[in-house]
């Protein structure tokens, strides 16, 4: 079953960097293109799924669909360290049809690094 990936970061570059660590060394598969989502959206989403008061805001943020399931994501998630916060929502989390009815209506997140 499919979940999605929230990252978070301080700069969207951190948010570059651990979509191709989630892609490459995670082997995880995306069931779409990364989107954009509003920092504080998913600042919202980390303390709805974890359940614990945010301690630190981000300034970038994206939203990508795994292909991958809830259980094995967070597994691989955990061997590999990306330099982003990464939160697995699950079908099993409230935001989970949230996401799932309004992906889609998201802008792509641009993955090209800036020089």
């Amino acid at each position: 079953m499919k979940s999605f990936a929230v990252i978070r970061a301080e700069d969207p570059n951190k948010i570059k960097i651990a979509l191709h660590d989630l892609e490459h060394y995670g082997s995880m598969k995306f069931g779409s293109n990364p989107k954009r989502i509003e920092p504080e959206y998913a600042d919202q989403l980390l303390v709805s799924v974890s359940g614990v008061a945010l301690k630190a805001r981000c300034n970038s943020a994206a939203l990508v669909e795994l292909d991958t399931n809830a259980g094995a994501a967070i597994s691989k998630l955990r061997k590999i360290h990306p330099p982003a916060h990464v939160v697995i929502v699950s079908p099993r989390h409230e935001a989970f049809e949230e996401l799932a009815d309004n992906s889609e209506l998201y802008p792509e997140f641009d993955r090209a690094f800036e020089m």
